[in-house]
């Protein structure tokens, strides 16, 4: 990240000027002036704006340089010239140039003027004139033409939002969607002992487990969607406070047109402005459907964790995917890394998503400030969760082998069974027959026959562990 000491006296610059002032510029870079300023005022954390992000702003640009042109509000070819220069950047051009940290002015100001600074310098570049003649094009006047940092950022994480979801997190669940239900048929007759309170229960089917995980996911698929359908209604067009000054009456409409053709899903403006730019409640719905999912994928990642352990002395049921050495000192040892990254991300998204409920709620009148925690926090946890889910299942899920016999074996000890008995000689006489089962390490079966509490047929029928782990009827 570059700092003031960086402007050596020898290097070629050139000269900004802004309303507090004048700075020294690197003639090489696209950014202006109260880009530095920024850069020299928060170095905080050296984290730099996520690329979905940046892509939804530039996005934004191209959109307002379109309809701004088509209306007549800047010169024809001034559009031109910024269109061009997002879709060279969309295309992987100059993306080292946006560099205000994360943490940085409220609202977004200090990024949203990057972006402008950037574009307007392209822009003037393509147009054969020299980067900071601003006469010709502004940061302000012509980029931003129509537009405030309190309408754009809003609306830049609905759509870096947006864009995160399709490119990352939603063919990651699709996928391990897919990799579950193929497991769950792989391992339907496998029966193995349930364990509830991690103690033994009755039995159920190693296929059944992940057919509810596939369940689980699709679930949390279906409650991310909902709640990122509002990630379409914007409030790009609201201006300063949501009045739309100093925009055209049409502007608003034809942006929502262009982002809609972008994002390939339709785009529409909100009802009130304002009330788009004040609340944060879109973010906080998306955020905690991410948190929801993240929930779930932590007590996912421990049953793996749970049924993987061993090799000798914990449970076995299935192997996971050794995918690298677990021990600096422990020869041929294998841990359960992909279960346990798995976790350590969803927390990050849990408490990802109390900074965003805590930024929601911290804005005063017409404005929230606390907008850039938001934007970072919402769609990194997009990404991150996305990459999660993608690794799960292309190192762990897909290459999942289970170990039959030894599922059965804890099937067939599991004092458990005893509960198949209770309608045939009651609650107290299988409690009995439980805990003498206990003491003595006779088998159910033979203590219930000694006892004369059945006859062997029925007993045999009653205890039989395909029937018993059956799944009941979807109807009836």
């Amino acid at each position: 990240m570059p700092e003031a000491a960086d402007l050596d006296v020898d290097s070629t610059v050139r000269l900004e000027k802004d309303s507090m002032g004048e700075l020294a510029i690197p003639s090489q870079t696209y950014y202006g002036i109260q880009t530095l300023r920024a850069v020299q005022n928060f170095p905080i954390s050296g984290l730099r704006p996520l690329a979905a992000y940046v892509d939804a702003c530039l996005l934004i640009k191209k959109a307002a340089a379109i309809a701004n042109g088509e209306l007549s509000c800047i010169p024809a070819d001034i559009s031109a010239a910024i269109v061009t220069a997002t879709d060279g950047i969309l295309d992987g051009a100059l993306r080292d140039q946006f560099v205000v940290d994360v943490y940085q002015a409220g609202a977004g100001t200090s990024h949203h003027m990057n972006v402008n600074e950037v574009l307007a310098n392209r822009a003037l570049e393509i147009l054969g004139e020299a980067k900071g003649n601003y006469a010709r094009v502004s940061p302000n006047d012509h980029v931003n033409y129509g537009q405030s940092t309190n309408d754009v950022i809003p609306t830049a994480i609905r759509v870096g939002g947006i864009l995160a979801l399709e490119h990352s997190l939603y063919p990651a669940l699709a996928g391990a969607i897919a990799t579950l239900q193929a497991k769950a048929t792989e391992f339907q007759t496998i029966v193995r002992s349930g364990r509830t309170h991690m103690q033994d229960a009755v039995p159920v089917r190693l296929g059944e487990n992940f057919r509810a995980w596939e369940h689980i996911l699709t679930g949390h698929q279906q409650r991310i969607q909902t709640a990122a359908a509002e990630l379409a209604v914007i409030g790009l067009g609201g201006s300063a406070t949501g009045t739309g000054l100093n925009t055209h009456p049409r502007y608003r409409f034809r942006v929502a047109e262009l982002l809609s053709d972008y994002l390939q899903q339709p785009v529409s403006n909100a009802p009130h402005l304002m009330a788009a730019m004040q609340s944060m409640a879109p973010f906080v719905a998306v955020s905690s459907s991410l948190r929801n999912l993240a929930q779930d994928l932590v007590k996912i990642s421990h049953d793996l964790r749970l049924l993987d352990s061993g090799p000798k002395t914990g449970l076995k049921e299935i192997q996971l995917p050794p995918v690298q050495p677990g021990s600096s000192i422990m020869p041929g040892k294998y841990n359960p890394v992909m279960a346990e990254m798995t976790s350590m991300v969803c927390f990050q998204v849990m408490g990802y998503d109390t900074a965003i409920a805590l930024a929601a709620q911290a804005g005063q009148l017409e404005l929230n400030v606390m907008m850039p925690l938001i934007a970072y926090n919402l769609i990194h946890s997009i990404e991150i969760l996305g990459n999660t889910v993608a690794a799960l299942d292309t190192k762990c899920l897909q290459g999942i082998t289970a170990f039959p016999e030894r599922c059965l074996d804890y099937a067939e000890g599991s004092l458990a069974l005893v509960t198949a008995l209770n309608t045939h000689i009651g609650y107290l006489n299988a409690a009995a027959i439980a805990k003498a089962s206990l003491e003595t390490g006779k088998s159910l079966r033979q203590l219930v026959l000694e006892g004369n509490l059945m006859d062997e047929a029925t007993l045999n029928e009653v205890l039989d562990l395909q029937k018993m782990s059956q799944m009941p009827p979807e109807k009836i």
